[in-house]
């Protein structure tokens, strides 16, 4: 499920987390090549993607187990 950026925290291993209006987390990393975010290593790249979305693992996950198929 799609949820949308609110804002950011760094973790305990200084890793970028993204917040997601849903109340969930998401890391962020610029890990190439397994993951392309360059807008993740600058505040201002950061800040250009709040209210953009990205997909909610957890809450696809608590889908599921309200609605199982």
């Amino acid at each position: 499920m799609e949820q949308m950026i609110i804002g950011y925290h760094l973790d305990e291993e200084n890793d970028w987390v993204a917040q997601l209006q849903c109340g969930h987390s998401q890391h962020v990393r610029h890990n190439p090549p397994w993951m392309n975010r360059e807008w993740v290593i600058t505040e201002a790249g950061r800040q250009s993607k709040i209210g953009e979305k990205l997909e909610c693992v957890k809450c696809d996950d608590q889908t599921l187990t309200r609605n199982p198929v």
